[in-house]
C-alpha cells in the first residue's frame, strides 16, 4: 500500500524490496494480487501507473514463478477469450481512431493514384478468436441453447459484422488498381487475394452456420476476375442480415417468428431455431439498441436527403446558369446575325444608291444632250436670220432697181431708134424676171420667218421643259446624296460597332489568359519549348495579316470585314501563346523561366493596349501592333534557347537520314554475322579441345544473337513504315518525320546505338577467341546491345498501334532478342567455368606453411580487388551519369524533363528483362521512352524478391 498510492510522486526504492522478498519467502506473488485485488485500479490513473511499475519490478527481481502466476485468467474459461477479444476491440479503435468516417469509402470513388499514401490499414480481426471461441464449447453437445453457450456465441454477431465489408471493400479496391495500374505491377495482389478467397471457401465449407440471428452470404463459388474491368458490374456486396425481431414479446409468442430462409443467405440448421427464440428472449434489451440505430439510420437517410437535395439544388443552379449562359451566347449570336442582316441591307440600299445615281449622271447626259442641241438650233437659226437679212437687203435693191425704172417706163417715149427696140424688150423681160424673182424671195422669206418663229417657240418650250426637268434631277440627286451620306454614315458606325465588339472580346480573352498565368491551379501544367515555338509562329504570321487588314481598314472603312476574322484569330492565339510560354516556364531552369514568364506579361499587356485602341473612334489609326510582334520576337528567342540540343541535322533531312541509319543498322548487322561465321571457320581450323567447345558455344550464341536482332531491325522498320502511312495522312514521309522530330530523333539513336552494340560485340568476341580478351567483356557487350535493341523496340511502339500485327512481330523479335542474350550470357558463363575448371590449382606438392602463405596472399588479394571494386563502381556511376547528361544533350531530353524508372528482373540465361516501368517526377505530362525520356536506373530483382523486392528497390533508388 505505500508503495502504491494515489499520491502523484515516484515510488520510493525503499517501498518495493519487501515486496520482493515476499515474493521469494512464499515462491509465489499470491499475497501480493490479493492486495493488489482491492485496489482501485480503474478508477485512477496514478494508481493504475504506480502498479505497472512495481509489477514490472516484481517481474525482474522477484521469484519466477511471479510471471506465471500473473497469467492466472488465461487458464479459466473466458481468459483466454477475454485476452483475444480486447485484442480485438484494441485493433478496432486503433482503426476507427486513425481512419475517420467516410475515409474508406472515399477511397473507393477518387482516383488511386490521387491518394497518395494514405496510412489506411483496414482492421484485422484476430483470426483466432472464432476457433477459440467454438474450442471452448462442447461440440458433443447443443450447447449452443444454453445460457453459457449464448454468452459466448454472443459476441461473434458483432465481429461477423465488422467483417461483412472487409471482401466488398478489398474486391472494390483491386478493380479500382487494376484501372489505374498494369495487370502485371498487381499480379502479387491477385495472387493473394485468390489465396485468401480459397481459404474462405474452405473455412466456410468446413465451419457450422453462423451464430443467430444473422445471415451471412456465401461468398461466390468463382473468384472475381480483375482484368476485366466489366466485371466489376457483375459483383454483389454481400450484406449480413439481421432479421426484424418481435415488436412486443409480450403480445406476440416467439414461436411466431419468421424461421424461412432469406434468398442468398445460409439456411439456418434446425438446431439454431431454437437458440434463436432462447437468445431472443434473452436479449430483450436490445431492442432499446436497434430503436436507437434505427433513429440513427434514419438521421443518416435526412442527412442523406438532405445532401441530395444540396445536390439537386447545385445542379439546379448549374443548369440555371448553363441555360443563362446558353441564353446569352444565342444572344450574341442573334446580335451577330442582326448585324448582318443590317450591313446586308445597309449594302443593299449602298447599291440602290449607286443604280439612282447612274440614272442621274445619265439624265445629266441627257440634259447636256439637249443643250448641246438648242446651241445648234441657235447656230442654225443665227445662220437663218444672216440668210434672211442678206436676203432682205438683196429684195430692197430689187426694188429699188424697180423704182428707179417706173418713170422711165412712165414717160413717153422718143422715137427710138429700131435698134433700141431690141434692148427695150430685152429690159423688159429682165424687169419681168426680176418681178418674179422679188416675188420668189419675198415668199421665201416669209416662209423662213415662220420657219424662224417655229423654231423659236420650240427652242422656248425646250429650254423650259429642260429647266423644270434639271431642277427637278437637281433636287433628287441632293436627296439621293443625303441618303446615302446618313447610309454611310449608319454603315461606317455599324461596322466600328462590330470592330468595338470584337476588339472587346478579344481583349477579355487576353485578359483572361492573363490572370490565368497567375492562378495556383495552373502551375501544374507543363508543356514543350518546341510547342510555344510553334504557337508563337502562328502567332507571328496572325499578327503580320492582322497589321495588313489594318492597313487596308484604315485606308478604306468599308474593309473591315477582313479585320475582324484577324482579331479573333489572334486573340485566340497569342492567348495561347501566353499559356504555353507559362506552361514551359514551369519546367524551364529559374533566370530563362523568369524571363521568359515576364515577355509573356509584357507580351499580354502590348496585345491588350493594342485591343484597347482599336475601340477607341479617336486612337485607332494609332493603334500599332508592331510592339506585340516584338515581344513574340523575344518569346521566340528564349524559347529557341529552352530548346534542346538535338541532332545537328535539318527537319526536312530527318526522313532520310532515319532510312540510312537503319540501313546502316541493317548493313552492320550483316558485317557481324559475317565476321562471327569467320571466326567460327577459324576456330575450328586452328583449335581443338575444350577451347574449341567453349569457342564454337560463344560464337554460336552470337550467331544466334546476331540473327534475332537482324529480325528485329527487320520487324522495326516494317512498324515504322506502318507508323508512317497511319499517320503522315496526305502528307509526305518526309514531312511526318520533320512535324515528328522528337520521335525520329530517338529512332536515329537507338539504330545508332544497335549498329554501334553489335561491332563493339563483334570485336569483344573476336578478343576472346584469341585468347586476347575477357568473358565478362562479351558478357557486358551482349546485354549492351539487347538494352539498344530495348531502346530500338521502345522508340518503335510509342506510335504504334497496339493492335497491330507489326506490333506483335515487333514484340515477338523483341522477346527472341532477349533469349538470345540470356544464351549468349549462358554460353559465356559456361565456357568460363570450363576454363577455370582446366586452370584448378595443385594442392598435392604444397606444405602447410606454403598453403597458409598463399591463403594470406590471397586475402591480400581479396582486399585489394574489394577496393578496387568499389573505386570501379563509383567511376561507373560517374560515367553513368556523365553519359546520361551527355545522351540527354544528344538525343533532345528536357533539362527538367521526367525520368523513368526501369526494374529488371534477371532472365533465365542471365540477362535482364525489364518488369515495369513508372513514370516519376513532380511534373509529368506523360512517358515516353527514346528522345523524350530518362533512363534514371535498373534494379535487379532477386527470384526470391516478389513485390517486397519491387517496393526496397524503388526505395533505394529514389533514396
Amino acid at each position: 500500500n505505500k508503495a502504491i498510492n494515489a499520491q502523484e510522486v515516484a515510488v520510493k526504492e525503499k517501498h518495493p524490496p519487501p515486496c520482493i522478498l515476499g515474493t521469494h519467502h512464499e515462491k509465489g506473488a499470491q499475497t501480493f494480487w490479493s492486495v493488489v485485488n482491492r485496489l482501485p485500479l480503474s478508477g485512477n490513473a496514478v494508481l493504475c501507473w504506480k502498479f505497472c511499475h512495481v509489477f514490472h519490478k516484481l517481474l525482474r527481481d522477484g521469484h519466477s514463478n511471479v510471471s506465471a502466476a500473473g497469467w492466472g485468467h488465461l487458464s479459466e474459461g473466458y481468459g483466454q477469450l477475454c485476452s483475444i477479444y480486447l485484442k480485438l476491440l484494441r485493433t478496432k479503435m486503433e482503426f476507427h481512431t486513425k481512419v475517420s468516417e467516410g475515409l474508406l469509402l472515399w477511397v473507393m470513388f477518387v482516383d488511386v493514384t490521387d491518394v497518395a499514401w494514405h496510412p489506411l490499414v483496414l482492421p484485422e480481426p484476430n483470426p483466432t478468436l472464432l476457433p477459440t471461441v467454438f474450442s471452448s464449447l462442447d461440440m458433443s453437445r447443443s450447447v449452443s441453447v444454453t445460457a453459457a453457450g449464448q454468452c459466448r456465441l454472443a459476441p461473434l454477431i458483432q465481429v461477423i459484422l465488422d467483417c461483412s465489408h472487409l471482401y466488398d471493400y478489398t474486391v472494390k479496391l483491386l478493380f479500382k488498381l487494376h484501372s489505374c495500374l498494369p495487370a502485371d505491377t498487381l499480379q502479387g495482389h491477385r495472387d493473394r487475394f485468390l489465396e485468401q478467397f480459397r481459404k474462405i471457401l474452405t473455412n466456410r465449407a468446413q465451419s457450422v452456420s453462423p451464430p443467430p440471428p444473422i445471415h451471412a452470404p456465401l461468398p461466390p463459388q468463382n473468384p472475381p476476375n480483375f482484368l476485366r474491368a466489366s466485371a466489376l458490374s457483375e459483383h454483389i456486396s454481400p450484406v449480413v442480415v439481421i432479421p426484424a425481431e418481435a415488436s412486443s414479446p409480450d403480445s406476440e409468442p416467439i414461436t411466431d417468428l419468421e424461421t424461412r430462409p432469406l434468398p442468398g443467405c445460409v439456411p439456418m440448421a434446425p438446431a439454431w431455431l431454437g437458440v434463436l427464440r432462447v437468445y431472443l428472449v434473452s436479449l430483450l434489451p436490445r431492442d432499446r439498441l436497434i430503436e436507437q440505430l434505427y433513429r440513427e439510420i434514419s438521421a443518416l437517410k435526412e442527412e442523406l436527403e438532405n445532401f441530395k437535395a444540396e445536390s439537386a439544388r447545385g445542379m439546379v443552379q448549374l443548369r440555371g446558369r448553363s441555360s443563362e449562359l446558353e441564353a446569352e451566347l444565342a444572344e450574341q449570336r442573334h446580335l451577330k446575325q442582326q448585324a448582318q442582316d443590317e450591313s446586308e441591307f445597309l449594302r443593299a440600299e449602298l447599291e440602290e444608291l449607286k443604280k439612282q445615281r447612274e440614272d442621274t449622271e445619265k439624265a445629266q447626259r441627257s440634259l447636256t444632250e439637249i443643250e448641246r442641241r438648242a446651241q445648234a438650233n441657235e447656230q442654225r437659226y443665227s445662220k437663218l436670220k444672216e440668210k434672211y437679212s442678206e436676203l432682205v437687203q438683196n429684195h430692197a435693191d430689187l426694188l429699188r432697181k424697180v423704182g428707179s425704172l417706173k418713170p422711165l417706163l412712165a414717160s413717153p417715149l422718143p422715137a427710138v431708134p429700131s435698134q433700141h427696140w431690141g434692148s427695150l424688150s430685152s429690159l423688159s423681160a429682165e424687169r419681168d424676171r426680176l418681178s418674179q424673182a422679188a416675188e420668189r424671195h419675198g415668199e421665201e422669206m416669209a416662209a423662213l420667218h415662220a420657219e424662224l418663229q417655229h423654231l423659236r417657240d420650240t427652242l422656248s418650250h425646250e429650254r423650259e421643259s429642260s429647266k423644270v426637268e434639271l431642277e427637278t434631277l437637281q433636287t433628287q440627286l441632293r436627296d439621293k446624296e443625303s441618303r446615302e451620306q446618313a447610309l454611310q454614315q449608319r454603315l461606317a458606325e455599324e461596322q466600328f460597332a462590330l470592330l468595338q465588339g470584337t476588339a472587346r472580346e478579344a481583349e477579355r480573352m487576353v485578359r483572361d489568359a492573363l490572370s490565368r498565368l497567375e492562378d495556383p491551379a495552373h502551375i501544374g501544367c507543363t508543356g514543350s519549348a518546341d510547342y510555344l515555338l510553334s504557337r508563337m509562329l502562328a502567332a507571328s504570321e496572325c499578327v503580320e495579316r492582322l497589321r495588313d487588314a489594318h492597313g487596308k481598314y484604315l485606308s478604306n472603312r468599308a474593309a473591315v470585314g477582313s479585320l475582324l476574322p484577324c482579331l479573333a484569330l489572334f486573340a485566340h492565339l497569342v492567348s495561347d501563346t501566353l499559356l504555353q510560354g507559362s506552361a514551359t516556364s514551369h519546367v524551364a531552369p529559374m533566370e530563362p523561366a523568369d524571363r521568359l514568364l515576364e515577355m509573356c506579361r509584357q507580351c499580354g499587356s502590348e496585345a491588350v493596349s493594342y485591343l484597347s485602341a482599336l475601340q477607341d473612334p479617336g486612337s485607332v489609326e494609332g493603334a500599332d501592333c508592331s510592339l506585340v510582334m516584338t515581344c513574340l520576337s523575344r518569346i521566340s528567342t528564349i524559347g529557341e534557347e529552352l530548346r534542346p540540343r538535338g541532332l545537328d541535322v535539318k527537319q526536312e533531312e530527318l526522313g532520310d537520314l532515319v532510312d540510312k541509319e537503319m540501313a546502316a543498322t541493317a548493313a552492320a548487322i550483316e558485317t557481324a554475322a559475317a565476321r562471327i561465321e569467320e571466326m567460327l571457320s577459324k576456330a575450328r581450323a586452328g583449335d581443338t579441345g575444350v577451347k574449341l567447345e567453349v569457342n564454337e558455344r560463344i560464337l554460336g550464341s552470337c550467331t544466334g544473337l546476331m540473327q534475332a536482332i537482324h529480325i528485329l531491325v527487320l520487324a522495326s522498320k516494317d512498324l515504322q513504315k506502318e507508323i508512317v502511312e497511319s499517320g503522315r495522312g496526305a502528307a509526305s514521309p518526309k514531312e511526318f518525320y520533320a512535324k515528328n522530330s522528337r520521335w525520329t530523333e530517338g529512332l536515329i539513336s537507338a539504330s545508332k546505338a544497335v549498329g554501334w552494340g553489335a561491332t563493339v560485340m563483334v570485336d569483344a568476341a573476336d578478343l576472346v577467341v584469341q585468347g586476347k580478351g575477357t568473358f565478362e567483356e562479351l558478357m557486358v557487350c551482349s546485354r549492351e546491345i539487347a538494352a539498344s535493341t530495348a531502346q530500338l523496340v521502345a522508340a518503335s511502339k510509342v506510335k504504334a498501334d497496339k493492335d497491330s500485327a507489326n506490333l506483335c512481330k515487333l514484340q515477338q523479335a523483341s522477346r527472341g532478342v532477349n533469349q538470345a542474350t540470356a544464351s549468349v550470357v549462358a554460353s559465356t558463363k559456361a565456357g568460363k567455368s570450363q576454363v577455370e575448371e582446366k586452370d584448378s590449382m595443385d594442392f598435392s606438392s604444397m606444405t602447410l606453411t606454403q598453403i597458409k602463405r598463399q591463403e594470406m596472399d590471397s586475402q591480400v588479394r581479396v582486399l585489394e580487388l574489394e577496393n578496387q571494386l568499389q573505386k570501379e563502381r563509383q567511376k561507373l556511376g560517374e560515367l553513368r551519369k556523365k553519359h546520361y547528361e551527355l545522351a540527354g544533350v544528344a538525343e533532345g531530353w528536357e533539362e527538367d524533363g521526367e525520368w523513368i524508372l526501369v526494374l529488371c528482373a534477371p532472365h533465365s540465361g542471365g540477362g535482364r528483362v525489364p518488369l515495369a516501368t513508372a513514370g516519376w517526377g513532380e511534373r509529368s505530362c506523360g512517358t515516353t521512352l527514346g528522345s523524350e525520356a530518362r533512363v534514371l536506373a535498373a534494379a535487379t530483382l532477386g527470384a526470391e524478391g516478389g513485390e517486397e523486392g519491387v517496393g526496397q528497390a524503388v526505395g533505394q533508388m529514389l533514396l
